[in-house]
C-alpha cells in the first residue's frame, strides 16, 4: 500500500491514482510504496524488464529512478506547477537475473527552480546495484 502524505496536491494524487503512475510505470510492474518529496520508495520485478542475457536492463534501471525522481519532484512543485527532467545519469555496480529491485528515492536539493534526488536501486539482499541522479525543473503551470 502506498503511504501517500495527507497534504499531497489533490489534483496530483487523481493522476496517479488514475494512470498507476503511467502507462510505462505500468508495463515495468513498478509499485510505489512510499512516496514524498524527500523520500520515495518503489519496487520493480526483475522478470520482464532483462536485456538479451537475462540481466536487468540499464534502462529499467533507469526507469525505475526516473519515476520515483520526477514523482518526488512533483510533490515538491507543490499545486499549480509540475516538473520537468533536464537531467539523468545512472552508474551501475552490479548486475541482477532475478527477484525485485527497490529503488528509494532521497532529495538532495529542493529549491524553488530545481529539485535533485539521488535514487539507490538495491537487490534483495540489499546490495547496491545502481545509483540514478535526477535533476528536475520546476515551472508553473
Amino acid at each position: 500500500m502506498t503511504r501517500i502524505p495527507d497534504d499531497l496536491d489533490p489534483e496530483l494524487v487523481a493522476r496517479l491514482v488514475e494512470s498507476g503512475g503511467g502507462a510505462l510505470t505500468q508495463k515495468m510492474g513498478i509499485e510505489f510504496l512510499e512516496l514524498s518529496a524527500e523520500k520515495s520508495v518503489a519496487t520493480m520485478p526483475v522478470e520482464g524488464n532483462t536485456q538479451v542475457i537475462g540481466l536487468l536492463h540499464g534502462g529499467a534501471h533507469v526507469v525505475l529512478g526516473e519515476s520515483l525522481g520526477s514523482i518526488s519532484s512533483a510533490i515538491h512543485a507543490g499545486p499549480g506547477r509540475y516538473a520537468v527532467g533536464i537531467e539523468i545519469n545512472a552508474t551501475h555496480s552490479r548486475s541482477v537475473t532475478s527477484g525485485v529491485v527497490t529503488g528509494t528515492c532521497t532529495a538532495l536539493v529542493l529549491g524553488r527552480t530545481l529539485a535533485t534526488h539521488e535514487i539507490v536501486i538495491r537487490d534483495d539482499e540489499g546490495r547496491r546495484l545502481s545509483t540514478v541522479r535526477m535533476t528536475n525543473m520546476l515551472r508553473d503551470r
